[in-house]
Parts: structure tokens; C-alpha cells; sequence
């Protein structure tokens, strides 16, 4: 079996194991690869892991479980509904909850010897390198760009190794990017996509058992890493598609061109990488050609009042099959077959056309004013704002 340095060289033979623990982890005692001094590394670790969502909460547990001795959480959210799904370190009964107390609760839960350091803010510039610093390993379970370059600089900077993960529908993504050992993630990808290019899970979707696989191979990495066992995807890229059940590699190497790990670097520091993504520049540019809006409010005055206003639905067919304004007369065409089938539309119509946040929706009434429609308004919110503000029995997904 191939080894490298762990990344604690020796137990702290100062730190006891009590009965009941040996018993816990008897599976990993009698395990020549990890044994009592292994275990004694594991109680010692301090892991970092970004987010409670999808991809931390089976880290999250299985790290617990395994006898990671402290266990830092970084996340500010509430627990919602829709992240039931796959988020399976919270329940029904945490709905509405701060994702960090289930999260702590549920590890407590698992193994009451983790400490569990909680983080219940955003992770920032200014924040991350003293957050980080403590830690032996960060865990990136984000889901956006500005985060995840956040996340690189900060370990490349501090020496720390950076376990990393990423899903999308039915394909997963995981590395350990360590810039002392190999490549960084700008080794990989210098340049963050356009914003808005590649969409997010809460657009385009993710199978709820995907984050369980790829968070699993997080969690296995990062005790590889402490135990030293084992070769670590460092300068690997793991590809996994869940429909194919097929794992592919990539082999990474270091960039010697690469601005924060490179032989000449020019990030020294952290900078704003919301800006280094070019969100705020893409808000202004949105903000300059706005479209023209309709509240749900306003429209279903509208209708209400019998004007003659047209509802249009941009959004998938089997998104309609979920939830729609089909009561209201709402016309199904998605945005991909709006350019064949504007002739379906009367140029003369008012028209209010909508989608499921109001994103597609804006592209929709984009490309009809270019076609040569004047009286176009995207229904702001989209058919989530017509659940939470005029009709709750419309599903919210």
C-alpha cells in the first residue's frame, strides 16, 4: 500500500482513548492500517468543513462517526424543505432551524466525544484566514464560484490541504487540491465561468443520493490525509456519473503559470472574489438593460379585472407538471422553443410571461422585444412568488 507523510506525524500518546471509545472504534482498531496510533491521529484532527448542505452533511457524519476529535462548520443558513432531499443530516422536525444547531445536534448525536466548532456567518475575505487557521484540513462542500476561489487562496496561503467536492444532477467532482503536494484548484480552472452560465442545483437539479457518494469520498480522503494511508486524489480528478455508474480520472498537474500557487505568484492576499467572478459587474449589466416587471400582486389584479393579459410559461414541461397557473390561462413554451415558436404569439398581446424565479423569464422577454413585442413584462418572483403571495396550494419545489 502506497503511503505518504501523514499530516500528524505522531499521536499525542497524552490523548487517551476511554473504554467506551475503544469500544466504538473497535472496527478501526483491529485495522493494521489505523490501529490505536491511527485512531489517536483521528481524535487529534481538526477538520473544517464549508457548509452543512448536500455535500457537508455526509462528511459531516461519517467524519464524526470515524472519531474525528474536532469538527469545525462554517454555514449560516436555515434548514428549508427543499433540502430534505439530500441534506440528510437535518430533519422534518429542523425545518426553519439555523442548519449549524441540527448540524451540531445531529453530530452530537453520532458521537458525543467530537467537539463541534461552530462558524453561524458567511465566509469572507476578511474571516477565512483566521477561521482556517486552526484547522488541519479544510472541506469544501460549497455550491458558488466566489466561495470555492475563497476557499483555494485561503489554503494555499495558510499550507492547508483542501479536500474538495462539487455535484450537479446525476455528475459529481471530487480532488484534494494541496499546493505543497500538487495542484491548487486555479490549477485547474484559472477563470471562474461568465455568472449565470452554469446554472445551480436549485435551477437545474440534483439527484438526492448524488451529494451522499461524492460527499463520502470527501470524508474518505480527508482520514486518508490524517492517517497518511492510502494515495489521496492529490494531481486526480475524479469524474463520477451516477447514470452511468462510471468513475473516470483526471490527471492534474501544477500550473507554473498559476497567480496564487505558481513560481511567481500574484495573489498574495485574498481579494473580492465576488468581484474576481464578475457578479457585481453582471448585476449592473442587468440592472442597465432590466426588463419591464409585473408583481404577482399586480397581475392577478389584472386578471381578476378581466383585462386582457396573456400568461405565458417558459419553464420545462415536466416543471409545469409540477406546478402551474393553468387556472389563470397560462400558455406552456419553453424558453428553448420560444425562438420556433414565436408565431404562437400575437404581437399585440399583453403579455405577462414567467418562469419559476423570474431568471429564464427575463431572457424569454429579452428575446421576444427583440423579435419585435412591445407589451412584454416578466412576472417578477416567478410561480414561487405566486405560491408564497396568492395561491399557497401551488407547490413550491
Amino acid at each position: 500500500m502506497e503511503t505518504r507523510k501523514p499530516l500528524i506525524d505522531s499521536p499525542n500518546w497524552a490523548v487517551e482513548l476511554s473504554n467506551e471509545e475503544i469500544a466504538r472504534y473497535s472496527r478501526h482498531l483491529i485495522m493494521p492500517e489505523v490501529a490505536l496510533e491511527g485512531q489517536k491521529k483521528l481524535k487529534q484532527a481538526k477538520v473544517l468543513t464549508i457548509g452543512a448542505g448536500g455535500l457537508g452533511a455526509p462528511l459531516a457524519m461519517y467524519l464524526a462517526a470515524a472519531g474525528v476529535g474536532t469538527i469545525g462548520i462554517v454555514d449560516f443558513d436555515v434548514v428549508d424543505e427543499s433540502n430534505l432531499q439530500r441534506q440528510i443530516i437535518h430533519g422534518t422536525s429542523d425545518v426553519g432551524r439555523p442548519k449549524m444547531e441540527s448540524a451540531r445536534d445531529r453530530i452530537k448525536d453520532i458521537n458525543p466525544n467530537v467537539n463541534v466548532v461552530a462558524y453561524e456567518e458567511a465566509l469572507t475575505s476578511e474571516n477565512a484566514l483566521d477561521i482556517f487557521k486552526d484547522f488541519d484540513i479544510i472541506v469544501d462542500g460549497t455550491d458558488n464560484f466566489p466561495t470555492r476561489y475563497l476557499v483555494n487562496d485561503a489554503c494555499v496561503l495558510l499550507g492547508k490541504p483542501n479536500v474538495y467536492g462539487s455535484i450537479f444532477r446525476f455528475e459529481g467532482q471530487a480532488s484534494v487540491f494541496w499546493a505543497e503536494e500538487g495542484p491548487c484548484y486555479r490549477c485547474l480552472y484559472p477563470e471562474p465561468p461568465p455568472p449565470g452560465l452554469v446554472p445551480s442545483c436549485a435551477e437545474g437539479g440534483v439527484l438526492g443520493i448524488l451529494p451522499g457518494a461524492i460527499g463520502t469520498i470527501q470524508a474518505t480522503e480527508t482520514a486518508k490525509l490524517i492517517l497518511g494511508i492510502g494515495e489521496p486524489l492529490i494531481g486526480r480528478l475524479l469524474l463520477y456519473d451516477a447514470l452511468g455508474m462510471s468513475f473516470r480520472e483526471m490527471k492534474l498537474r501544477k500550473d507554473p503559470n498559476c497567480p496564487v500557487c505558481g513560481e511567481n505568484p500574484t495573489v498574495t492576499e485574498l481579494i473580492d472574489y465576488d468581484a474576481f467572478c464578475g457578479i457585481p459587474q453582471a448585476q449592473a449589466a442587468e440592472q442597465e438593460n432590466a426588463v419591464p416587471e409585473i408583481t404577482v400582486g399586480a397581475l392577478k389584479q389584472k386578471l381578476d379585472d378581466g383585462e386582457d393579459i396573456a400568461v405565458v410559461d417558459v419553464r420545462e414541461t415536466h416543471e409545469y407538471d409540477v406546478a402551474n397557473l393553468a387556472p389563470q390561462g397560462a400558455k406552456l413554451i419553453p424558453l428553448g422553443e420560444l425562438p420556433s415558436r414565436l408565431h404562437e404569439l400575437n404581437q399585440e398581446d399583453t403579455m405577462a410571461v414567467h418562469c419559476k424565479s423570474g431568471a429564464r423569464s427575463a431572457k424569454a422577454i429579452r428575446l421576444l422585444q427583440d423579435a419585435g413585442f412591445e407589451r412584454v413584462y416578466n412576472v417578477k418572483g416567478g410561480i414561487t412568488a405566486w405560491s408564497e403571495e396568492i395561491d399557497p396550494s401551488i407547490p413550491k419545489y
